[in-house]
């Protein structure tokens, strides 16, 4: 996209005398940080956004705040993007238009902690729920692998599932949200509650449709899983044993598969993931490693690594969930910024020759990397492939065969909307729930293709 249109005819001076009394940032060097995310991912999002700047970002720090906020944006006609951690890949704290970026970082209490639920403000990163959870035996369900940085509010707005979702399912799945408080972007802001199923209408909107102020999620009884790297001498191997690793019987928190050619970034790994054997990551309940070991010794797989996350911080190796999902990529970039990558889902019941046909076509272009988690309770596989970056032609030819040799289907990470990303289609209830939360259109322009500029009304 090209650098976008400033916003016309605001009176910037006094767009901040209504906001009196807030923690106004206008530094251009801070603005321009405050209005990115780990869109840096895609070279395609890289050249997209670069431009896209906040004109004043908002720190706010409570509900009285948002409302100051919310209110003055509706005043003016101000795009607002809200944002946190800034962790997410797709931009979707990126404010393509200007205007205000509300920085909810320091909204990030626990507001309430009881049996088998906790309340915690948007801006409250998952890690320090988690451990706040644990202090009465508790803990997440499920948490996005950057946890130490990213926000509940954030993960709510901008995920999909993440660490746990073998065990407990996908954020949408029944049981996991169970409560959200929306503040609305008008001249008189009001809140509205969300429960259970109809948090959907702000799960996954990337913030278009609503401020979340506060999220009450489930909590499962805490576990201290054992960390397991279990190494193969085939990738079809490692699939294999993953295949067979979703066992009823075997309680497991996380499964991913890695192949050997990605041993070269995990160098904190040492020589416990060498780059002649290719690895299975999990965290898997102390009850189930007898049988865990005996079904990786049927397999031919060997143990490199079983202990506890204290056990191996303790040994300076990393935890299995640095290992997996986009941590993946992380890893690579850190080390090689010229690969990127691409998200699969296969189709189930999963056929490793799927990703047996990759390595063929693809060789050294595309590393192999998949992740196991269940949705609406059956098992899926999903890939986060590691793909060497030789310009916007190829990535998409790339994805173009991967779809043509079937069983698989790309939800493209190279695209900052949310339907062309991974949802392929308009989702109709977020859309209906925008015209109640952000009638005039000023949440996060650009993020949907399902809001058009004729929906918005004057409130």
């Amino acid at each position: 996209m090209n650098a976008r249109t400033p916003v016309p005819l605001v009176d910037w001076d006094a767009v901040c005398a209504d906001l009196h009394g807030l923690n106004i940032v206008s530094a251009p060097s801070q603005r321009k940080q405050l209005s990115k995310d780990f869109y840096w991912y895609s070279p395609i999002l890289t050249a997209q956004l670069a431009d896209c700047v906040a004109d004043l970002v908002v720190k706010v720090t409570n509900e009285d705040d948002v409302r100051q906020a919310c209110a003055t944006a509706a005043k003016w006609k101000l795009p607002i993007t809200v944002r946190a951690g800034g962790t997410g890949n797709y931009g979707q704290c990126v404010p393509l238009e200007g205007g205000l970026v509300l920085d909810v970082t320091q909204m990030c209490r626990v507001l309430d902690l009881a049996d088998g639920r906790i309340r915690a403000e948007a801006g409250a990163r998952m890690h320090d729920i988690d451990l706040a959870a644990r202090e009465t035996g508790q803990a997440l369900r499920m948490w996005p692998s950057t946890w130490h940085v990213a926000s509940i509010g954030g993960f709510i707005a901008g995920g999909f599932g993440g660490i746990g979702s073998f065990r407990h399912g996908i954020l949408r799945d029944p049981g996991n949200l169970l409560r959200a408080r929306v503040m609305t972007v008008e001249r008189e802001p009001r809140l509205i509650e969300l429960v259970g199923d109809e948090i959907q209408q702000v799960h996954h909107a990337y913030g278009t449709n609503g401020v979340i102020l506060d999220v009450e999620v489930a909590l499962s009884p805490a576990v201290d899983w054992v960390h397991c790297t279990v190494l193969f001498p085939t990738y079809r191997g490692a699939l294999d044993f993953g295949i067979a690793a979703q066992a009823p019987t075997l309680d497991i928190f996380l499964l991913s598969t890695v192949e050997a050619r990605f041993s070269v970034y995990y160098t904190a790994m040492r020589d416990r993931f060498p780059a002649d054997r290719h690895a299975v990551f999990t965290m898997v309940s102390p009850a189930s490693m007898a049988e865990f070991r005996a079904l990786a010794d049927a397999h031919g797989g060997t143990i490199s690594v079983a202990g506890t996350e204290a056990e191996l911080l303790a040994e300076g190796l990393p935890p299995a969930y640095e290992c997996a999902f986009n941590h993946t990529t992380l890893q690579a970039l850190k080390a090689d910024r010229s690969w990127t990558y691409l998200q699969v889902a296969y189709a189930q019941p999963f056929d490793p020759a799927v990703v047996e046909r990759h390595l063929a076509i693809f060789g050294d272009d595309v590393l192999q990397h998949q992740d196991f988690a269940r949705a609406n309770g059956e098992c899926g596989t999903f890939g986060i492939l590691l793909v060497r970056w030789k310009g916007e032609a190829h990535q998409y030819e790339v994805m173009r065969e991967i779809e043509s040799q079937g069983g698989a289907q790309i939800f493209n990470p190279h695209v900052f909307t949310i339907e062309d990303g991974g949802m392929k289609t308009i989702d109709t209830q977020q859309i209906e729930f925008k015209k109640r939360s952000d009638p005039m259109g000023l949440m996060n322009p650009g993020k949907t293709r399902g809001w058009t500029p004729d929906m918005a009304v004057e409130r």
